[in-house]
């Protein structure tokens, strides 16, 4: 498995960059091309205090804090090789960061719960194996609370003053997720059509457009049939919604043979 290099703190005070990426099955760990990709970007980075991860594979209203101590992953998935169910990441509980998330969204008036024996699913652990292979930064998992747009957008926002604590906020999910198309060879055009689209709007930072997307995206119904894969995003780039820093894309590219893009974003 590629590995990262050992990233360096970021300077007391400044701001952390806000990540959405594309996460994968498990299969990922075994494609030595893109966990090389994410290794690269890993190491890239401030390395962060701790961690707070959004993970498409978590909806649960409201807002719900996850397992503040280390306990098993949640192993998602079906159908898999039995080696994929033995997958360990034993980062960490990130208690004081709870707290302040706690303390965040009460102080927007954001209905937030606790559920402490949830642990990190794929959405979390896949990505983080590859960019912070050591397990050695304190993660905190919390929930998607639904699919509202707007409100996903306000929970990024309520989240921003973590930058300045030295938490990466990270989205974790995929801009075009269909399986009735996986692995079906080449990419097909509403693949494309919806991850240009996607680009500008990101690189344009137009957070109507995002947050708007069921209408104005081309063959977003078909990118998308169920939108949980893109939620994390709007989550992320509330985040970033008062500075609207630099956009960049990590990764680009497709996957399974075509639909679904692996375009990853990172935001200052």
């Amino acid at each position: 498995m590629t590995t990262a290099a050992q990233p360096t703190q970021a300077p007391a005070g400044t701001s952390m960059p806000v990540l959405f990426a594309a996460h994968g099955a498990p299969i990922l760990l075994d494609d030595e091309p893109w966990m090389g990709e994410l290794a690269a970007w890993g190491s890239a980075l401030p390395k962060p205090q701790s961690i707070l991860m959004v993970s498409a594979h978590w909806e649960e209203r409201p807002t719900s804090i996850g397992a503040t101590t280390a306990i098993p992953l949640v192993y998602d998935f079906y159908g898999f090789p039995e080696r994929y169910y033995q997958i360990q990441y034993p980062s960490p509980g990130a208690p004081n960061l709870a707290a302040r998330v706690r303390e965040l969204l009460k102080s927007r008036d954001l209905p937030v719960t606790d559920n402490p024996k949830r642990g990190l699913d794929h959405g979390a652990y896949i990505p983080l194996m590859a960019m912070y292979p050591k397990a050695d930064i304190p993660v905190l998992q919390i929930s998607l609370p639904g699919l509202n747009a707007k409100e996903l957008f306000e929970l990024g926002q309520a989240l921003a003053p973590l930058r300045k604590e030295g938490v990466l906020i990270f989205g974790s999910g995929f801009l075009t997720h269909n399986m009735r198309y996986a692995f079906q060879r080449g990419v097909p055009s509403w693949a494309r059509e919806f991850d240009n689209w996607a680009e500008t709007a990101l690189t344009n930072f137009d957070t109507d457009s995002l947050i708007d997307f069921q209408r104005r995206a081309p063959a977003a119904k078909t990118a998308l049939p169920t939108w949980e894969h893109y939620a994390p995003l709007l989550v992320s780039a509330g985040a970033v919604a008062d500075e609207r820093p630099k956009t960049t894309f990590p990764i680009t590219g497709f996957w399974m043979d075509g639909a679904f893009t692996k375009r990853s974003v990172q935001w200052g």
